[in-house]
């Protein structure tokens, strides 16, 4: 009964560090985008000041005939209304001036008054405005003087005003820093403290009947799937190290793929273990997860076909791939709460800087309708990063790559793993990509292990050379 309480205690200490832990990564994530937000808004009451302080100033430099930007478009506006009004007050006289010719009503001398005199309506307007906007005598002596006295007046009172922002702009980040360094360290007690009690409580557990080195992320022990009377992976048993770039190669139909959907359990395979380290704490056997959860365990895939979203455009696809790790609950999304908001810009600036990353930027709002094949495949392996992987899998990831594109993708991978810190689990046709990327390489023929080994090992090896290219084994 212990043991069982034990085991109930564990789960329940591992769910609350996870959500603590997520808690923490949030706060920590929302606050530069929250500073950013603070100093937007400042920017914006800065520039709906300098635009008051222009306005105000618009009525002194007309009349002190000072130029500037504004009195100049307003100028010019004027001369256009008084343009397009008298060329409509023209055409509305040259239809009285035919229906009265129709009518034998018309003289030639009223036509030459009748048009004299609108031409000299219009001179006058012009006039009227040119010298409206011109400066004079009257000007120079008055209107200068007083348009340099409030233009002082207005630039001391805007230069107080955007002091007065600054300063409250800058107490409001620094009280939010404050708030978010103790909500953090309170956040990282308590992690502390459920990470004692998970270690007093492992020691006492069974929850794990099963060991695995602190440097590996996957062990697959003794693996077997049968398909019928086929026999698609044969007692196949390797380990994939934290962090390094794990190649599985093989001839066509020699269970390589058949491997991947027993791992994310698209399969469920006929015998043996999958052991996963899903962190420090916590070792899994995949074998006891379903298909959908497989995801929330750290692990994400590709496939050898390219599986988007088309009717989404390429960040929201990205969005669309960070369900998993939403802790707003229905609730929140339904009434729109500052968490879901919080939740949101997080997810949008993560997306973004992953499209950084992988030089997708500019498709961020594009569909993926119509988009070259090797940008697709940049776009699915973006999509990977935004579960928070541990181990990621592609299934032929240059699979329809030119040479270029290849080449781009061999340093893509590396960034990712560098920058990421996930481990990384391929298949590839393509030898010159793996023996050039991968740590380890694994080779396998009709689901049985031929070699493991690093790739210079794996190259010279016989068995290997035997089932790729024939050649005879001694």
């Amino acid at each position: 009964m212990a043991k069982i309480l034990n085991n109930l205690l564990l789960k329940v200490y591992l769910s609350r560090s996870v959500r603590l832990i997520e808690k923490k990564e949030l706060i920590e994530m929302y606050l530069p985008i929250s500073e950013k937000n603070i100093r937007f808004r400042q920017t914006r009451r800065q520039d709906f000041i300098d635009a008051q302080l222009k306005n105000s100033l618009m009525n002194f430099s007309i009349k002190a005939g000072e130029p500037s930007e504004l009195a100049t478009q307003t100028k010019l506006e004027c001369l256009v209304k008084i343009e397009d009004r008298f060329f409509w007050k023209q055409k509305a006289l040259e239809m009285t001036l035919k229906r009265k010719e129709k009518k034998g009503i018309l003289s030639s001398t009223e036509t030459v008054e009748k048009n004299k005199l609108l031409q000299e309506q219009k001179l006058q307007s012009l006039e009227k405005c040119e010298l409206q906007f011109s400066a004079n005598a009257y000007s120079e002596n008055r209107w200068k003087k007083e348009y340099h006295l409030k233009k002082e007046e207005l630039e001391t009172l805007a230069k107080l005003r955007k002091e007065s922002f600054d300063a409250k702009v800058e107490r409001k980040i620094s009280t939010q820093r404050n708030n978010a360094a103790t909500r953090v360290g309170k956040m990282n007690q308590k992690i502390e403290k459920m990470n004692l009690r998970l270690l007093n409580l492992k020691t006492h557990s069974t929850q794990h009947n099963y060991s695995i080195p602190e440097d590996v992320i996957l062990k697959i022990d003794h693996l077997n799937m049968r398909f019928g009377g086929l026999l698609a992976v044969d007692d196949l048993s390797f380990e994939v190290k934290k962090g390094e770039i794990f190649g599985l190669i093989g001839p066509n139909g020699a269970g390589k793929t058949t491997i991947f959907n027993c791992i994310t359990r698209f399969y469920r395979p006929t015998s043996g273990k999958m052991i996963f380290r899903k962190n420090d704490l916590e070792v899994i056997d995949l074998n006891e997860f379903q298909v959908h959860n497989i995801i929330r365990q750290g692990i994400v895939r590709t496939f050898q076909n390219v599986e988007l979203i088309w009717e989404l455009s390429v960040l929201d696809n990205l969005l669309v791939a960070a369900h998993t790790i939403y802790r707003s609950g229905f609730f929140s999304q339904l009434f729109q709460t500052r968490k879901f908001h919080q939740e949101e810009e997080v997810m949008k600036s993560k997306a973004i800087e992953v499209l950084k990353m992988l030089d997708l930027l500019p498709y961020q709002h594009v569909y993926p309708y119509g988009l070259p094949y090797g940008i697709l495949k940049k776009i699915e392996l973006a999509r990977t990063l935004m579960g928070k992987p541990q181990m990621i899998i592609l299934d032929e990831p240059a699979a329809g790559l030119n040479d270029a594109e290849t080449e781009n993708l061999e340093k893509i991978i590396k960034t990712i793993r560098d920058q990421t810190g996930a481990t990384i689990f391929l298949v590839e046709h393509d030898m010159g990509l793996v023996m050039d990327i991968c740590d380890t390489v694994c080779a396998i023929s009709f689901g049985k292990m031929l070699a493991i080994g690093k790739p210079s090992e794996i190259q010279s090896n016989p068995l290997v050379r035997s089932a790729y290219l024939g050649e005879e084994t001694e």
